[in-house]
């Protein structure tokens, strides 16, 4: 015991000078105000944390600056917009979708066709770059006919602004199928499947002869590619009547539905990103900066394309919706029994999906990502690969998939964020941006590769900022004077900076990271 204090005396100190701050801020209000302050900041931090605690993975074994972090985080709560607010824009897309990622699973035979290639010198190197030129002018060509449902950003009355506010007050109405009227389904399939194919090979292409053993053929190498094309094809069949269940069935089971798809949205996403554009610059990290910070750009950009630059909400699901007979509610029985989005707690009132929902499930997620960590042979990897990558490499263990499982795990969870952020705090073209920066202080508060310093400092820049916002509200009494100090907004971004500096001024490696 007496050696654990020597060795984390100043740690143990600067906790307990936190506490302190914590237990004078606390002394300052009236316990109402201290309970909405505190849950506000653990919801702030659970956010924060899921954006936190992906980056905090993917820098700890893969030494990657994913800059682009903040802008899946954003995607991923637009990509949830989309799947609830209009499902038939999600189900419009999932034929092409499905046609093209299917060309990409048959990876076994475009390996072998790549190694056998007849082209050699510059031609070799060429090519590549023409097939890819080539499979995108097929598939934006495809794809600017094929029909999918979907709104106007230059027209305020189909945008998103409008059909996000329709949808709060009840009245989401779907507008009629988009029809084949500029292709025809088959060339539309074809095309699809060509553009797809030929985008997989040209790829292929770019690692032929740096495989070290190339793969045999057999019918593994393409039953991945039959199930989703066949899945694709179905999905074309039944689009309307799967369209027309996803608008009728409950809000509850289609936001569970939007979060599901998002996430998984992000770990495919993130495998992409991992297997085209980062993996040829692990020995470049300035590349990977410059690749990251620019795929965030475009990001940004795609989203203001497609979705429009103003801000808009996501309506929450009819289980935090209520606001009628019996709310607020005063307990959760009434809660549960009438769906109220606010509950009266110490004559204060809290909004239960932000501040109840979302820091249970950052709870869950730190628990889930932990036992990951700790008690399976993919944790055990992550962990060793931290400490010694060439070891792990040396025991016959195929890293380069375990990288890819990181990376797409980190950036499912900044989806995950993402779109439970959506119907809490709305979405915006700067969400990311801000959860981003957020997510960078609290990890060099808790420590960079840390995955339990990213818990700590996420929580702890929650709570700095909602203590700070609610002080400027109701100000802090000087002692000795009559002078009531209210901090203004910009004091709100400027605190965890603070807090930042003085924690690496005096632990450069963070709370809990370890000395390098």
């Amino acid at each position: 015991m007496t050696l654990f204090i020597r060795k984390n005396l100043m740690l143990l100190i600067i906790l307990s000078v936190l506490t302190g701050l914590f237990v004078a801020a606390a002394s300052g209000m009236e316990s109402q105000d201290f309970v909405i302050t505190l849950l506000r900041g653990l919801s702030v931090g659970s956010l924060t944390f899921l954006v936190a605690s992906g980056f905090s993975l993917i820098f700890g074994l893969l030494d990657v600056l994913n800059l682009a972090h903040g802008t899946l985080f954003m995607i991923g709560a637009y990509i949830g917009w989309t799947v609830y607010v209009r499902p038939d824009t999600f189900v419009d897309l999932l034929t092409p979708l499905a046609i093209i990622l299917s060309g990409f699973l048959l990876k076994d035979l475009w390996m072998v066709l790549s190694t056998r290639s007849l082209f050699a010198g510059r031609m070799k190197r060429i090519l590549p770059w023409i097939g890819i030129v080539l499979a995108a002018a097929i598939l934006v060509g495809v794809l600017r006919s094929y029909p999918i449902a979907i709104w106007d950003v230059g027209d305020y009355a189909q945008s998103p602004v409008s059909i996000s506010y329709l949808a709060s007050q009840g009245q989401s109405i779907l507008p009629p199928p988009a029809a084949f009227d500029k292709i025809s389904p088959f060339m539309a399939i074809g095309g699809l499947l060509a553009g797809g194919s030929l985008l997989a090979f040209s790829l292929a292409l770019f690692g032929a002869g740096k495989q070290v053993v190339t793969p045999r053929l057999n019918w593994r190498s393409f039953f991945g590619f039959a199930v989703l094309l066949l899945a694709g094809i179905l999905f074309f069949i039944f689009n309307n009547a799967l369209t027309d269940f996803l608008a009728g069935v409950n809000t509850n089971w289609l936001f569970l539905i939007a979060v599901l798809v998002a996430v998984a949205s992000g770990i495919g996403l993130g495998a992409l990103m991992e297997t085209t554009l980062i993996r040829p610059l692990y020995i470049r990290p300035i590349y990977q900066l410059m690749v990251t910070l620019g795929l965030s750009a475009i990001g940004i950009e795609m989203v203001r394309a497609i979705w429009g630059r103003p801000e808009f909400t996501m309506p929450r699901p009819e289980l935090f919706a209520g606001t009628g007979e019996g709310c607020p509610a005063t307990s959760l029985a009434d809660w549960w029994q009438y769906h109220c989005s606010t509950m009266l707690l110490l004559d204060g009132r809290i909004r239960i999906f932000n501040e109840i929902v979302i820091p249970i499930i950052g709870v869950i997620v730190l628990v889930a990502v932990w036992v990951l960590l700790q008690r399976s042979r993919l944790g055990m990897i992550i962990r060793a690969g931290v400490q010694d990558r060439e070891m792990v490499e040396a025991l016959g263990i195929n890293v380069r998939r375990v990288f890819t499982q990181v990376f797409a795990l980190g950036v499912g969870l900044a989806t995950l964020g993402g779109v439970l952020a959506a119907p809490s705090i709305g979405l915006s073209n700067l969400m990311g941006e801000s959860f981003m920066i957020n997510a960078l202080i609290a990890l060099a508060i808790g420590g960079l590769t840390s995955y339990p310093g990213a818990a700590l400092g996420s929580v702890l820049v929650g709570l700095l900022q909602q203590f700070i916002i609610k002080y400027g509200q109701i100000g802090i009494s000087i002692p000795f004077t009559d002078i009531i100090f209210k901090p203004s907004p910009p004091i709100v971004p400027a605190s965890t900076v603070l807090l930042m500096v003085v924690i690496l001024l005096v632990l450069p490696s963070g709370l809990l990271g370890k000395k390098e």
